[in-house]
């Protein structure tokens, strides 16, 4: 790690109520900025500092540039009974995607199932966010987004398809099993923070300009060819989920949002299922639990090696900072005071 990175420890209030100021500041009405502040103090809190705290300067920048019109609202499209297409106005991404979550929940309430998209919005930050917001109302939450161009089709080495989030969450007891990733074995913000860091990630993470495996950052953020997740599976799963953004949404794909110099105009999917009133209802806590004791009792592949469950560690993550403050980097904070 450089010498010169240093963490300090900001309170939840604190960093709440700091987005919160920079968000009116820079001209998005309070009502919308006290909940924006609030999704990307919560994505800090948790963990999630990549699309929390250390993206938050990103954010406001593209508000001054005018990419994220603060006061857009999601305006509806088509309604087809469970199903209902919803234009983002390319207003704030987490605001939209915090709507649509919402609006698929209303329509799983009487339906079963809901499916909300939305075309022409923009980034949502941290998918998982939404998933953890429908699984505390008891519902499960399948939800994805595309990207812009930043990942090569496996065999290729020229950017054609997108790092696409996807995200899947089950209430249990008073939490919810999460798994939230993208199509590459790491997420751009993850390298990201890896590189600012100074850091190695822990795995090969992409390819150099030699074309070799690499877990150098850096090197992966200057290809933009970073490793899917299994490979040519990863890859084809970026395609697919593309392919159905654009098409249930009737947004643009990957390949017409281009390049990443602005991630803006992206197509997603929320989808929200009622299982309150399937006839097991009252059995599906037990029958997680028994699945993630099994899981618990897994042989440790090595020294120091903790089996954990998705999302179990945003929940340890969350207390602890909620005690002890929510670690950030120095410079970051510094420029973030700046804004």
């Amino acid at each position: 790690m450089k010498d010169y990175i240093k963490t300090i420890s900001i309170s939840r209030d604190e960093m709440n109520s700091c987005f919160l100021s920079i968000l009116v500041k820079h001209g998005m009405k309070k009502v919308k900025a006290e909940k924006c502040a609030a999704i990307f103090t919560l994505n800090s809190l948790e963990g999630i500092y990549s699309h929390g705290v250390n993206r938050f300067p990103r954010f406001v920048k593209y508000i001054d540039e005018g990419f994220i019109n603060t006061d857009a609202v999601p305006t509806l499209i088509h309604s087809a009974g469970s199903i209902e297409q919803w234009n983002g106005n390319l207003g704030p991404g987490p605001l939209n995607a915090e709507f649509a979550t919402t609006r698929a929940m209303e329509l799983a309430s009487e339906n079963n199932i809901g499916l909300v998209t939305l075309a022409n919005t923009n980034h949502w930050m941290r998918g998982g966010t939404y998933g953890w917001q429908a699984a505390r109302k008891g519902f499960v939450f399948i939800g994805w987004a595309n990207t812009c161009v930043n990942m090569p089709v496996w065999g290729g080495k020229d950017a054609r398809i997108g790092n696409n989030p996807f995200v899947i969450a089950v209430p249990y007891e008073n939490e919810a099993v999460v798994l939230d990733f993208a199509m590459t074995q790491f997420s751009y913000g993850k390298m990201e923070t890896f590189s600012y860091e100074g850091n190695r990630l822990p795995y090969s993470g992409g390819f150099n300009r030699n074309g070799e495996l690499t877990n150098d950052p850096a090197e992966i953020l200057d290809t933009m060819r970073p490793v899917p997740i299994g490979y040519w599976k990863g890859a084809g799963l970026s395609i697919l989920l593309d392919i159905l953004a654009a098409s249930l949404s009737g947004g643009l794909s990957t390949h017409q949002i281009g390049n990443c110099d602005k991630e803006t105009g992206i197509s997603q999917v929320f989808i929200a299922i009622d299982i309150i009133k399937l006839h097991n209802f009252p059995s599906i806590d037990g029958t997680i639990r028994s699945i993630l004791e099994d899981i618990k009792k897994s042989e440790p592949a090595g020294d120091g090696t903790v089996i954990r469950y998705p999302g179990e560690n945003v929940i340890k993550t969350r207390k602890f900072n909620l005690e002890n403050g929510i670690p950030v980097d120095r410079g970051i904070w510094v420029k973030i005071l700046s804004l």
